[in-house]
């Protein structure tokens, strides 16, 4: 991740690799929230989604990845 996502950014799903019902791969969604957990040099973060197929699912980064996007 290049920057910390903010509320009302748009991203597009690059991977999500450990849930059981995932968002496909592709997806567009609007960041909702972000918070940040760990510290030091273990960095991570929970982006909550809502995602415009009308799920809503947090993403861990890392490990999923995704890119920002310009509408």
């Amino acid at each position: 991740m290049n920057r910390t996502p903010r509320q009302g950014d748009r991203i597009r799903l690059l991977e999500m690799t450990d849930d059981p019902h995932p968002i496909q791969v592709g997806q567009l969604g609007t960041v909702v929230s972000v918070s940040r957990h760990g510290g030091d040099n273990n960095d991570w973060h929970q982006v909550d989604v809502a995602w415009d197929n009308g799920r809503t699912l947090m993403l861990v980064s890392p490990p999923d990845r995704f890119e920002f996007v310009s509408e």
